[in-house]
């Protein structure tokens, strides 16, 4: 799928559910909960990846030295809650690509980047100088291939959601891509509108 597109109003609500496991709490909960898990699989020795969406997941994972060890990708936009945030420890990227994604949208050119970055063997900083990195979860996980030798892992910020369908706690949404979640990714992508 190469198409720009955007999410319908009355789907909204759906696309705010974690399409992984929830690890909810602070910053300074979540992250050594994280550390404690990939601990646990590196015992087991298992080899992975880390795809990393929004702002402050990256900085804290560029921050932890376990963590950032098997960062393959962050996708960031300078920008948490409207503010202007900078993300730190770019230093560690050998590759920086940047790229427009209109709010609210999967543009069509975000396809073909993040196609080039997964196959490519470079530590990507992928950084949003117009628009948000949000929806980027889903073409991120609808290309990443399923791979025997290793486990890829896409990890996202999740907002604290309080309305009258759904009450979601804030923390860290670990998605290990398979089967199961490509295919919900896709049923989502095919609920979107495409637009010109």
């Amino acid at each position: 799928m190469t198409d720009k597109l955007k999410i319908p109003d009355d789907k909204r609500h759906l696309f705010s559910q974690p399409l992984g496991e929830l690890i909810s709490g602070s910053r300074e909960k979540t992250i050594p909960m994280v550390e404690s898990k990939i601990q646990k699989l590196e015992i087991e020795g298992e080899k992975f990846f880390f795809y990393i969406v929004g702002d402050i997941v990256a900085q804290d994972f560029l921050a932890n030295k376990l963590l950032r060890t098997h960062i393959k990708l962050c996708i960031i936009d300078e920008k948490t809650q409207r503010k202007k945030i900078n993300v730190t420890n770019t230093e560690f990227f050998e590759e920086v690509l940047t790229l427009k994604n209109p709010k609210g949208t999967i543009s069509k050119e975000s396809w073909d980047i993040l196609q080039k970055i997964i196959f490519s063997d470079n530590r990507t900083l992928l950084k949003i100088t117009h628009g948000e990195e949000d929806l980027l979860v889903l073409p991120l996980i609808s290309l990443l291939p399923l791979n025997n030798e290793r486990i890829d892992f896409v990890f996202y910020g999740q907002p604290p959601i309080t309305d009258s369908k759904q009450n979601i706690p804030e923390g860290i949404v670990m998605v290990q891509v398979n089967k199961k979640v490509k295919k919900t990714v896709n049923q989502f992508l095919k609920f979107m509108d495409k637009i010109k």
